[in-house]
């Protein structure tokens, strides 16, 4: 019998028990983004290079003509899958330097015919580390990466709930190996300000008016801001007046300025009577205050009944 992800128990994730782990991890999916980047056709707001969430983990590809790859990161298997029209080979996940990940990696994708040259100083980090000097970061816990696909799962299913019900242009809900978390945005369908000094990435992630949702399992942001544990984000960009003093009636949600996002503990998500209504809550709770604070046009943007055919 099939259960909803509400039958299901949200596991556990304390930062500080796979913090190890969680690190090795984000270097080697941004090696693994990185060598999307480098290879597949350019999408709006750089979806091109995002990781879908899978049963098994994580999934991308590259989609190009002349260098065309499936890679899955297994993290049941704990292997890198790589696959062309050409053949299959595995990268193993397990203890050890990124630098002999990214070596392997690299190299294996040269034996299935693609030869990638990428930037390999690793982004949205404090203190970048180039991989192939990475000696740093080296610990890899099987038990702790599968518990982390477990909770991926469980929010990437409630996050394409939430998305049910809006019509306007959206993203899908995907990784972001930069920031490591698991994304959905809304777009206004207009454009946002210029972002003075805003580095190209950032310029088109943000060109037009958003407010998004997602998943974060803790650590330090680029800006050096520590969360000490995994969290339900949201808010809006560019950040509208009289947003982040909205009440959004959601127990344990509260706005975090140095974020700038409303952050909503995991913690409080799992531990909840229904993980998936209090995600759902939460999500619309945010986007009710940007779109009302934004004036967004929600009438031609909000689909009008639950069943998708509404519109």
């Amino acid at each position: 019998m099939t259960r909803s992800p509400t039958a299901l128990a949200w596991p556990e994730l304390p930062l500080n028990a796979w913090r190890g782990t969680r690190d090795t991890l984000h270097m080697c999916t941004q090696i693994i983004g990185k060598s999307l980047l480098a290879s597949a056709p350019p999408q709006n707001h750089w979806w091109h290079t995002a990781l879908r969430v899978t049963s098994r983990g994580l999934y991308g590809s590259s989609g190009s003509e002349d260098r065309c790859f499936d890679v899955d990161v297994d993290l049941i298997g704990h292997v890198v899958a790589l696959r062309t029209e050409f053949g299959a080979a595995m990268v193993p996940l397990r203890p050890r330097s990124v630098r002999s990940f990214y070596e392997q990696y690299i190299e294996t994708l040269r034996g299935l015919g693609i030869d990638l040259r990428i930037w390999t100083t690793p982004v949205e980090v404090r203190d970048p580390i180039p991989f192939e000097r990475d000696e740093v970061h080296v610990e890899y816990d099987a038990g702790w990466a599968s518990r982390f696909r477990q909770v991926l799962h469980h929010v990437d299913a409630s996050l394409k709930e939430v998305a049910a019900s809006y019509v306007g242009k959206q993203s899908p809900v995907h990784f972001f190996w930069g920031s490591f978390d698991l994304a959905s945005t809304r777009f206004s369908g207009r454009r946002a300000p210029e972002r003075t000094g805003a580095d190209p990435v950032t310029r088109e992630a943000y060109s037009h008016e958003v407010i998004s949702f997602g998943f974060w399992p803790g650590g330090i942001s680029p800006a050096g801001v520590s969360v000490d544990e995994p969290v339900l984000y949201g808010y809006a960009a560019p950040e509208p007046a009289g947003f982040r003093e909205a009440a959004l009636g959601v127990d344990a949600a509260s706005y975090d300025p140095r974020l700038g996002e409303f952050i909503l503990p995991y913690e409080a998500v799992r531990t909840a009577p229904d993980p998936v209504a209090t995600v759902r809550a939460f999500c619309d709770a945010v986007y009710q205050a940007g779109a009302s604070s934004g004036a967004w046009d929600r009438a031609a943007i909000e689909r009008l009944t639950g069943d998708p055919a509404a519109r």
